[in-house]
């Protein structure tokens, strides 16, 4: 009874038949659930699913990440096929989010649907599945979220990212933890997991919210890529990053990590 993990959508492709997209989804079977981290950005995680043989009807539970719309698009196509699967994200997910003056939030529809379900904090769903959130540490803070925004009492205001959630899912002794984009820095969301589970996990999938193009990366920047790296490294966990990660940060750190950074594309098996 192992394990299945398969990268649904992400921006690079791996599979030819599978659409690539600025977006995440991931797919995963534990022994007792079928599920999915985020929804990329459109219909491109039904038509991936159909290409590898993946049955959208089976998911019992789907995990949004944050309230972004390159992670939620695909939840009112998805819905269409599966009326079951329960909808879980923090409650402050549902609040307008803003990159400048550009919505970048959840399409509000997504609300109305019955199987949504609001949580507030960390929350443990069975003895596979943990949810937690509230990361408040700020160490090697991705640059990137200064120019992200949300609306709080009606007012906009500087996105704390108390709407990010991870997932923890504990399967044969190991533990996994996934999460959507890593915005509030991965280095303070283990920190937190640190402090939950006195260890840190086996495995991380995750975005390190780092994109730039090539040769945009602020020296400063830099810095907290290698930074983030170099304390990457020194733990024995595996790390598979894509997505906002960007790819010009994924070879500064992948020349730091070495075997401990694998890299996702749509369509294909993590696992």
């Amino acid at each position: 009874n192992t394990m299945k993990i398969i990268t649904l959508v992400e921006n690079s492709c791996g599979n030819e038949n599978c659409i690539a997209e600025h977006g995440l989804s991931i797919y995963i079977e534990t022994e007792k659930h079928k599920l999915l981290l985020d929804t990329g950005q459109t219909d491109a995680i039904v038509k991936n699913a159909e290409v590898l043989g993946i049955d959208p009807s089976a998911v019992d539970t789907v995990i949004l990440s944050h309230g972004h719309y390159d992670h939620s698009g695909g939840i009112l196509p998805f819905s269409k096929l599966n009326h079951t699967a329960q909808i879980i994200m923090q409650k402050s997910a549902a609040e307008p989010h803003f990159n400048g003056e550009r919505y970048i939030g959840i399409d509000k529809a997504i609300l109305d649907l019955p199987n949504v379900r609001l949580i507030e904090g960390d929350v443990q769903l069975d003895d596979e599945l943990f949810i937690f959130s509230r990361i408040t540490g700020r160490r090697c803070y991705p640059q990137g979220n200064q120019k992200l925004s949300c609306v709080k009492n009606g007012e906009k205001v500087c996105d704390d990212f108390y709407h990010e959630q991870c997932l923890v899912i504990t399967q044969n002794s190991k533990r996994w933890l996934l999460s959507g984009c890593a915005h509030n820095g991965i280095l303070n969301i283990l920190d937190r997991y640190g402090k939950l589970f006195d260890s840190y996990p086996d495995f991380v999938i995750t975005g390190f919210h780092m994109m730039k193009r090539e040769g945009e990366h602020t020296e400063e920047e830099k810095a907290l890529i290698i930074q983030t790296a170099q304390e990457l490294s020194q733990l024995d966990t595996v790390f598979y990053s894509g997505h906002c990660t960007g790819i010009p940060a994924f070879e500064i750190m992948k020349e730091i990590m070495g075997d401990k950074l694998i890299a996702l594309h749509s369509g294909e098996t993590v696992i």
